[in-house]
């Protein structure tokens, strides 16, 4: 009550600064403003009708304009000021802050990036390391709220970061991923789902993803990529894989006479398929920059994190202070009309 009444007065010397900021909460009322001049001007023209002719004799040092026979309008205005103000506070003028809280249920997702040798092919720009480098940040830069972890491999897995939400420090880190951080040769993808899934085993997320990336067969390694596959798959672990690159013959760097040089590409699509299907996920084959980015997105929107929403609506009440002055202004035009006052002004 007393918090009440002290914004009450703090407001009642001050109106607020526009309407126009307002929200009404009956603003069909507003129209009503138009008894105002509505009553002027039958007021005036009672007085047309009346008409009254009164004859005086003032001595001729008597001035004509007197300034202070216009305060008999007082009353009215007063009168008209309070009923103006009445009917604002009766559109209830008020402003509202609305506040949005969002919870989002992040999801685990384990990118595994293949660096062996045969990433260096050409048959993407520059070549099937950094187009998926750059993919893979794209990809991270696009979540909100999920944990994101990194795995590299060629003839050794190697846990590049673990599960985190920086993702500076994550696309900072894949930027820097080279050929050269990796002295086994070959491809350990039994390896690499095992490092991965290892990382994931104690996650307690709703989803975990891992994303397989690779342009080879499984040569290198003590673990079968089959077994890894259905280690992970018994924790909950769904394995999406991408077969980067073309079958056939692709360019890889140039001769002595600067003349691009072919080499053959061969892609074991059989065991990326199977670690899929074991995991209740899917394969994807990219055979080039645009291939890689749509499969990327079409991975986004099947694993979105899940947002919840809450709106807070705070409204705050401003017809107070215009209930207080059309009172205060009633009160007024009460006191004008019907005290000696009025006579004086008039007289």
């Amino acid at each position: 009550m007393l918090e009440q009444l002290s914004e009450f007065f703090s407001w009642s010397w001050f109106l607020p600064e526009t309407f126009n900021t307002y929200e009404w909460e009956n603003p069909i009322l507003l129209n009503l403003i138009w008894i105002i001049p509505l009553l002027m001007i039958i007021r005036k023209f009672i007085k047309f009708l009346k008409n009254p002719v009164l004859e005086l004799s003032l001595p001729k040092r008597a001035k004509q304009n007197n300034p202070w026979t216009y305060l008999r309008l007082l009353p009215t205005g007063f009168f008209l000021l309070a009923l103006a103000m009445i009917i604002i506070a009766l559109a209830r003028p008020q402003r509202s802050n609305e506040r949005v809280e969002q919870y989002t249920e992040g999801i685990d997702i384990m990118l595994v990036m293949d660096i062996s040798e045969s990433m260096d092919l050409q048959d993407f720009t520059p070549n099937r390391l950094e187009a998926a480098k750059a993919t893979a940040i794209d990809f991270i830069n696009g979540r909100m709220g999920d944990r994101i972890g990194m795995v590299v491999f060629a003839g050794e897995a190697y846990s590049l970061a673990p599960l985190t939400n920086d993702y500076k420090l994550l696309t900072d880190l894949i930027s820097e991923i080279s050929f050269d951080m990796m002295e086994a040769k070959g491809t350990a993808i039994g390896s690499a789902i095992a490092a991965g899934t290892n990382r994931m085993k104690e996650a307690e997320s709703v989803s975990k993803v891992m994303i397989l990336l690779s342009d080879g067969e499984s040569n290198a390694g003590n673990v079968d990529p089959m077994f890894a596959a259905q280690l992970a798959s018994a924790l909950g672990i769904k394995i999406y894989t991408i077969a980067v690159g073309k079958d056939g013959m692709v360019p890889y760097g140039t001769d002595f006479f600067g003349r691009p040089q072919m080499v053959e590409s061969y892609l074991d699509e059989t065991t990326l398929r199977e670690i899929a299907k074991s995991t209740d996920a899917e394969f994807f084959r990219a055979s080039d920059g645009n291939a890689l980015q749509n499969i990327f997105d079409q991975i986004d929107i099947m694993e979105k994190t899940e947002v919840e929403e809450n709106r807070y609506r705070e409204t705050t009440d401003y017809y107070r202070v215009y209930l207080f002055w059309g009172i205060l202004l009633f009160f007024f035009w009460m006191t004008m009309k019907s005290s000696f006052l009025n006579n004086f002004l008039l007289d």
